[in-house]
């Protein structure tokens, strides 16, 4: 695995959740960060956390992902200060919980613009440069709703089946210019996701639960040793394999009982 020290890290998402540990995990590996999220006050503070603990030379941006003018903005910011992102995380994303038709679109549209628009359009504007200087990591954070339909998070499960196909694409297509793409697909993991999306957590979703600096630990290792995809857990592993064997009906029934049942805050 290349030693990554000294290198820039370009964290999205990076306020909170699994963003903070990544930010964390390359720091712990001598890594310098631009620290990417819509609140600037959290990030200055995970900025201090990483100066004090691992001296890391950092840089956050407050910035929201959503508006197109600003994945342009901050690449010109990385450039005007001679920052070349080396490693870029594609963590920010969100979702949405409850039955389509009930949801607010707005609300819809903004993940949308959030989870695919942003993250594909980080991936072309960064993997360039990268391709360009002949190397370069990209980790695109899905989900294991990526494998499955899942009624209650339709437009979500939709989004990240797209982050999946997309980024093992680019795997291929990027691998002979140096640039390797991993996609992790998380399972249910200890973050403020739920919170946000206005989720009670169901009886699955309690027993399954992973503490996000496991995940984050086994992305790395998966990106660095040059997987395409990895889905962190043995418990959500199995599920990922046996949702390739039942009938697409069946997965949407089977998701949907296990987002509702025995749900509760």
């Amino acid at each position: 695995m290349e030693d990554l020290r000294d290198r820039w890290v370009l964290v999205t998402g990076a306020s909170s959740g699994l963003g903070a540990d990544f930010a964390r995990e390359f720091a712990a590996r001598g890594c310098k960060l631009v620290l990417v999220a819509r609140r600037e006050g959290r990030l200055a503070k995970l900025a201090a956390e990483l100066t004090g603990s691992h001296r890391t030379e950092t840089r956050v941006v407050a910035a929201d992902l959503t508006r197109e003018e600003a994945i342009e903005e901050l690449h010109d910011l990385t450039r005007a200060e001679g920052i070349d992102v080396h490693v870029l995380v594609n963590n920010a994303g969100a979702g949405v919980f409850g039955p389509f038709l009930a949801s607010d679109w707005a609300r819809q549209r903004q993940m949308l613009a959030l989870d695919v628009v942003a993250l594909a359009h980080l991936t072309h504007r960064f993997a360039k440069d990268m391709a360009a200087r002949g190397g370069g990591y990209i980790l695109q954070v899905a989900s294991i709703g990526a494998f499955t339909p899942t009624p209650t998070y339709a437009t979500y499960s939709a989004a990240k089946s797209f982050v999946l196909s997309f980024g093992e694409a680019l795997a291929r297509e990027l691998k002979p210019q140096g640039v390797r793409v991993c996609t992790v697909c998380p399972g249910v993991t200890e973050t403020e996701f739920f919170d946000a999306a206005g989720q009670p957590r169901s009886l699955f979703q309690r027993m399954s639960v992973m503490p996000a600096t496991a995940v984050v630990k086994a992305s790395v290792g998966a990106l660095l040793r040059g997987k395409t995809s990895v889905v962190p857990g043995f418990l959500n592993k199995a599920t990922a394999v046996s949702m390739r064997f039942a009938p697409r009906q069946l997965q949407a029934a089977a998701a949907h009982a296990l987002m509702l049942f025995g749900a509760k805050r």
